[in-house]
């Protein structure tokens, strides 16, 4: 039997040659769908990025994968045009549903879900632009802007993709939909009262301006500096390197300090010292805590050192200073400096530090 007469047999309603080109697509799109969206991801590189704000590399970590997904789809697509299904398959009259038609509506929504994955890549390609400008700028507040923006955006994809959905897919009338929606709106916003509440909490922030990204703040039991402000929450990094999400509501709502609009930073504690010591030891101490404090490159001159009282088992000294600097490093990085000299004094005066302790005494009853 020649080749030709093989290639023409028929096998289920369509011949071995067009089952050869559905196999041979699917291998070229198997083998080969990563070099062509890498080469469709340089040519709209060149295209876009005009300002050199994105590398390649970055650009196609971005696109490469989502871009290889769709190319797949279209090979398969391709592929599957070459073939006919039996009729005997599709039990389905014409109209109805059938495997045809479930065929057609699931490369519909695979291609949907391609095109989604590639908006949300490009809104994230637009994002680090406008994060690179904004580090450029002074302002904080475009920083908080950005992911802002971003977001509204991914959220506008998805919901361009919901219509289209239901729309063309499907066949629903939106406009339909749409005042079923406004009829049951009531409910749905009953329902969605938390979600609202964060939604609106967003925009006060965004608005009244309590912080910015990039802000020390400190609400409740939890201080750290604002990572990002999203619609629903916003990201706290706390000073042990963890990731606190606080919804919006809660920041609105609550007393919430701003420690990045302090100039300065206030360090109060108290020192004992053993009740051996002298009068003079004390005001000595005092005095010389008093002036390295009033010397110090950090702190200002409203520092407060005084004898303050008598405690259980220590002379008790208080200790007030400010640290010219609303950084958090600076402010530790300070209060150790200042600590070591206060040791220094107090061994220099040849007084002791106190701890809790008792003295018992027992009385000779002879």
């Amino acid at each position: 039997m020649e080749i030709n007469e093989i290639l023409q047999q028929i096998i289920l309603g369509n011949s071995v040659k067009d089952y050869l080109i559905f196999t041979t697509l699917i291998l070229i799109g198997v083998l080969f769908r990563k070099l062509i969206s890498k080469y469709i991801s340089h040519f709209i590189f060149r295209l876009l990025n005009k300002n050199n704000y994105v590398d390649i590399k970055t650009f196609d970590n971005l696109l490469v994968k989502p871009l290889s997904f769709f190319t797949f789809l279209a090979f398969v697509y391709f592929a599957c045009q070459s073939l006919e299904f039996p009729t005997q398959l599709d039990f389905a009259k014409k109209g109805e549903v059938g495997i045809q038609s479930i065929l057609n509506h699931s490369f519909s929504i695979l291609y949907l879900v391609a095109f989604v994955r590639i908006g949300l890549r490009f809104a994230d390609y637009i994002g680090l632009i406008l994060s690179k400008r904004a580090e450029k700028t002074a302002s904080k507040m475009d920083d908080q802007i950005v992911p802002f923006a971003i977001d509204f955006a991914k959220i506008t994809v998805y919901i361009f993709a919901a219509f289209y959905l239901l729309g063309n897919i499907f066949k629903i009338d939106v406009t339909t939909l749409a005042a079923g929606l406004g009829i049951g709106g009531l409910a749905i916003a009953m329902a969605s009262k938390e979600s609202l509440e964060n939604l609106l909490g967003s925009f006060t922030i965004f608005f009244d301006k309590p912080f910015t990204v990039g802000d020390i703040i400190s609400i409740g039991s939890i201080t750290g500096v604002v990572e990002k402000v999203g619609f629903r929450s916003t990201r706290i990094k706390t000073f042990d390197r963890s990731i606190v999400t606080v919804p919006n509501k809660n920041l609105i709502s609550a007393e919430l300090d701003n420690l990045g609009l302090r100039k300065v930073r206030r360090a109060k504690f108290m020192i004992g010292l053993t009740y051996d010591s002298s009068t003079d030891q004390i005001k000595s101490v005092v005095e010389d805590v008093q002036k390295m404090l009033n010397d110090h490159e950090m702190t200002n001159n409203e520092s407060i050192v005084r004898f303050q009282e008598f405690g259980s088992s220590s002379l008790d000294i208080l200790i007030i200073f400010f640290v010219n600097s609303p950084r958090w490093e600076d402010y530790i990085n300070t209060k150790q400096d200042i600590n070591y000299k206060i040791m220094e004094i107090v061994e220099s005066h040849k007084c002791d530090f106190a701890f809790p302790s008792t003295t018992v005494y027992l009385q000779n009853e002879k």
